[in-house]
């Protein structure tokens, strides 16, 4: 839950009773300048015009009243926190993410609640706290504080927010009960099982209309969040589900172990996967669609725990393959030397970084530019991450002893233009990607390293000949993901100077104009300062004087020093140059990349 109170207007002298009028609100908002008299008769006008049953605050909304000092139009955001202000109450944006719903639904009936168009936002010990657009009717304070047994603290909300969450978290609630109330108390699968006497043991159907519905809310819950990541984690007592949004976790719901192991199931059984076998781990996939009607792809993970099954649903943009290069975060420097290197007939180009630092994103993206009509592009995966019509793609499968070499050498034989192997591990796929390179094909490949010189050593530790590296590695694309600033309530950032960056980059030189900007906290970013993420890159490319370093024992850092004198840029200066610029902060950069090696 995210609130912002202020209170600069102030309450009307005479308090008015009953429910608002939208005549009223145009009359608050002449007297105090926030709309000039011309926009008021203009507004009195328009709304005389007809009967409305709608909320006078979505009813001025939809007539998008001018602002006077800037000429914005008041959406209904700005009408219900000046409405508040003028009350002389808190104003509260509803955020889903920080409402304990079953303890919402335990605060009132929905009926209850329908009918005084309010809902609870937050029980604690002390007090309920109650969202609602009416700030004169008050007849049903008493009766919530006598039920609850404790006083009521009341906040003003969007009417249309309201009228949502309402109907979402009590059906929610609702269907989480049903569920619950289906299978009873259900044993869980615990290296602590407790034996309960006389309780039922009944499980819980995946195919219960209860379980059914409460998956359902959680993937599109996820898709309206932004989420990257779906936890389903079985604890001592209960589930625990949560969010990865912009790479961190959020707890979204709790609800009881039976509920959590029916939702796994209908997810596997979706997935097509084994719905029986929970003692070891399992994947899987599904496709769906999310509010726009987009297909979503989301791959599933399962993981045997102390407690139960755990599970994960890594949920991939629809807009991935098809993002530019600005779009992933590519700096000009880069994107035309990376439009370079993609263009080279033949050859290896590695991308390199841990695991979640969006290297697929980069490689689909990739490959989705160059698959044309002309060509003919596969990929050798594991797992396959996101169906893509334009690429021929092939799972690995170890238990068939299908693995990357052997999809490669399979591959060969397909008369491919580009290939793309989801990952060197070992000597063998390494000299099959190497043989590809030099029998005239495009290799796109990714490695694990911490940065983009520490490919070539890594690929003479697999085992691959220097000379052979020499030959076909054309370039290295070593990344991070970093979250960027919230563009609503970003402010300059005074203490951070051209100093603090040079400092930061060491032993690089740091040059270029120094605009920071620092993490305020709005509700369009949940109050964390940042909204969305974006990439960093080093690109190394293979030059002629870089291939005479590449030695059977080489100097890391004197390939480094090459590669930054061939237009290289270290992760930690590109991230200082994006901070630099405001997108994200050099606190940000300074976790997410490795220090800079002395030279």
């Amino acid at each position: 839950m995210t609130s912002a109170a202020t209170s600069s207007q102030p309450a009307p002298a005479h308090t008015p009773a009953g429910p608002l009028a939208w005549r009223r609100i145009v009359d608050w908002l002449s007297h105090d300048g926030v709309i000039s008299a011309e926009e008021a008769q203009r507004t009195i006008a328009r709304c005389s015009q007809a009967e409305s049953h709608q909320h006078p605050l979505v009813r001025l909304a939809n007539v998008a009243m001018e602002r006077a000092r800037d000429g914005k139009p008041l959406d209904i955001d700005m009408l219900t926190e000046y409405l508040a202000q003028r009350c002389g109450m808190e104003y509260l944006r509803i955020d889903p993410l920080k409402v304990d719903v079953g303890k919402v639904a335990d605060a009132m009936s929905a009926s209850y609640a329908e009918r005084h168009k309010v809902l609870p936002v937050q029980v604690t010990a002390k007090e309920v706290v109650v969202a609602t657009a009416e700030p004169f009717i008050t007849d049903w304070v008493a009766e919530v504080e006598r039920q609850a047994k404790r006083p009521v603290r009341r906040v003003i909300a969007n009417p249309l927010d309201i009228h949502r969450y309402t109907a979402e978290f009590f059906a929610l609630a609702k269907s989480v009960r049903a569920a619950q109330k289906a299978g009873g108390t259900m044993a869980n699968n615990s290296f602590e099982q407790l034996v309960e006497l006389g309780k039922s043991n009944k499980q819980l159907d995946a195919n219960d209309q209860g379980v059914i519905r409460v998956v359902d809310w959680l993937w599109q819950y996820a898709f309206d969040q932004r989420a990257s990541d779906i936890h389903l984690e079985p604890r001592r007592e209960q589930g625990v589900i949560r969010f990865r949004i912009d790479g961190v976790l959020h707890p979204v719901y709790q609800m009881p172990l039976g509920v959590m192991a029916a939702m796994v199931a209908r997810v596997k059984l979706l997935g097509r996967m084994d719905v029986v076998e929970k003692r070891r781990p399992q994947d899987g996939r599904i496709k769906t669609r999310n509010q726009r009607g987009d297909e979503v792809e989301m791959r599933l993970a399962t993981l045997p725990t102390a407690f139960g099954e755990k599970m994960v649903m890594r949920i991939f943009d629809p807009d991935t393959a098809v993002k530019n290069l600005d779009a992933l975060g590519f700096g000009t420097h880069d994107a035309r030397r990376w439009e370079e290197l993609i263009k080279r007939p033949h050859g290896i180009i590695l991308v390199t970084g841990p695991t979640g630092s969006g290297k697929t994103t980069t490689l689909y993206s990739t490959l989705k530019r160059v698959a044309t009509e002309e060509v003919n592009v596969s990929t050798v995966e594991d797992p396959i991450e996101m169906i893509e019509p334009s690429f021929n793609q092939t799972q690995v499968q170890p238990q068939l002893d299908f693995s990357f070499a052997e999809g490669v050498r399979a591959l060969m034989r397909q008369d491919p233009d580009i290939i793309m192997v989801g990952e060197i591990r070992d000597l063998e796929t390494a000299e099959m990607a190497v043989q590809a390179a030099l029998t005239g094909h495009l290799v796109f490949s990714t490695l694990h390293t911490n940065d983009a010189p520490s490919a070539i050593t890594r690929l003479l530790e697999l085992g691959v000949p220097a000379y052979l590296i020499s030959a076909t590695l054309l370039g290295v694309l070593a990344q991070r993901l970093v979250r960027k600033l919230c563009k609503e309530c970003r402010q300059p950032d005074t203490e951070a100077t051209a100093e603090t960056f040079a400092e930061a980059v060491k032993p690089w030189k740091f040059s270029g104009s120094v605009r920071p900007y620092k993490p305020v906290g709005c509700i369009e970013c949940r109050m964390t300062g940042y909204r969305g993420r974006s990439g960093l890159y080093e690109l190394l490319t293979v030059t002629e004087t870089l291939k005479q370093g590449i030695t059977a024992e080489p100097s890391i850092d004197a390939l480094r020093r090459q590669a930054v004198h061939d237009g290289m840029r270290p992760l930690r200066m590109a991230g200082a140059l994006r901070a630099a610029q405001g997108m994200t902060t050099l606190d940000e950069v300074i976790a997410a990349t490795p220090t800079p090696a002395a030279h």
